[in-house]
């Protein structure tokens, strides 16, 4: 359990004027806590020598900062809102690797955050009947295919409520990242959908009470979005909008990104036919193939044919190296095998590519990589 000091600290240090996420992140992991940082304040390169004199004159005025913190303690007491710290074992640790992760999070709800599956869906606020009826069907044939997935979406007009709903539906549980504080919902006419979610999931937010839900906000928190998940699907999108600025944001924290392809002329497909020809995201079609490709999926089998084991002992150097380093784990990815190795990037992927043609390992998706099952039951022939 992380003390009341380290909440109250971590709840003034996002609220300090001036110091980016970034910054105040670097200081968190220098120093080791939220409650060393201020305890610390007035030697601050001690810890960080390249920490900038702004940032430095910054923080010999903070006690604005702790008032507030105080006041939005005194806001929770009471009620069924909890401040997870990066310290708390109930943060998203996929958010926590982020080097912009929020300092504090305001959590009300029951989900697990850290849930062995997350998905975020994001989209247009003016959802056509296509796309209402792909998050009914996907998130449906989901809970029947694999029923243990969190369902992330932002609870906005458009694909966001479509998806919470269809979740709700479905008895899956469903998140909803605010642009806001938890002292109020935002659009309004979704108070009865939160209200469901909260026993069913949760809303989760990095703001404090009395946040307007402001332009700037809804930006932000899609990296909230994009950042708890392991695979962000845009379901549809305009060429320019919310849900893409979210897809960038996953691609650059190294999640999968997913994307239904529509009809050439369907402003609503645009976003994501031009994110599936750019390469920043991968087709999907239905529940079925996104479980497969996940790894997720009961009906999961390898994508390729089982080597005989006569084949073993002709394994190249390269080739047994990379059975060693894959060998006792689950999957693994490409930039641990490499570590793992010690062999080029370049050298990696393609003996990777020549592996999974053999049948010797499947690929998942990420970039993470597993040996066949064949190869598993005969490893005592290698090695």
């Amino acid at each position: 359990m992380t003390s009341d000091q380290e909440i109250l600290y971590s709840i003034a240090l996002s609220k300090i004027k001036g110091i980016s996420l970034i910054n105040a992140n670097q200081l968190y992991q220098a120093m080791g806590d939220a409650t060393s940082v201020f305890a610390n304040r007035n030697d601050i390169r001690s810890y960080v020598p390249e920490a900038s004199q702004r940032v430095v004159d910054i923080f010999k005025d903070v006690d604005y900062a702790i008032r507030e913190a105080e006041r939005e303690l005194q806001f929770m007491e009471g009620k069924s809102v909890r401040c997870l710290t990066q310290k708390d074992a109930d943060y998203p640790r996929r958010l926590r690797n982020c080097t912009d992760a929020p300092i504090a999070l305001y959590y009300c709800g029951n989900a697990n955050l850290n849930n062995a599956k997350v998905i975020s869906m994001v989209g247009t606020r003016k959802i056509t009947p296509y796309g209402a009826g792909l998050c009914k069907e996907f998130v449906a044939d989901l809970k029947r295919i694999c029923p243990d997935v969190l369902i992330v979406s932002g609870l906005a007009y458009g694909v966001d409520i479509h998806c919470h709903r269809a979740a709700l539906d479905n008895d899956m549980e469903t998140v909803g990242v605010l642009a806001h504080g938890l002292d109020r919902i935002y659009p309004y006419k979704h108070r009865a959908t939160a209200v469901e979610m909260t026993r069913h999931g949760g809303l989760l937010t990095e703001y404090t009470s009395g946040t307007q839900p402001e332009r700037y906000n809804f930006i932000s928190r899609n990296r909230i979005v994009a950042g708890m998940c392991d695979h962000c699907i845009v379901v549809e999108s305009a060429e320019k909008g919310g849900s893409l600025i979210t897809a960038d944001l996953a691609n650059g924290y190294e999640r999968e990104v997913h994307a239904f392809p529509g009809r050439t002329t369907d402003l609503y497909s645009a976003g994501c036919n031009k994110l599936i020809q750019q390469q920043k995201a991968r087709p999907i079609h239905n529940a079925q193939e996104f479980a497969n490709w996940c790894g997720w999926s009961s009906q999961h089998t390898d994508r390729t044919q089982p080597l005989q084991q006569e084949l073993f002992v002709q394994l190249s150097a390269e080739e047994q190296a990379i059975v060693k380093a894959l060998e006792g784990t689950d999957t693994r990815h490409i930039n641990e095998i490499v570590n793992a190795t010690g062999m080029s990037s370049f050298s990696i992927s393609a003996t990777l590519f020549d592996m999974e043609m053999k049948g010797l390992v499947s690929a998942y998706g990420g970039g993470r990589y597993k040996l066949s099952d064949t190869i598993i039951q005969g490893r005592n022939a290698i090695i």
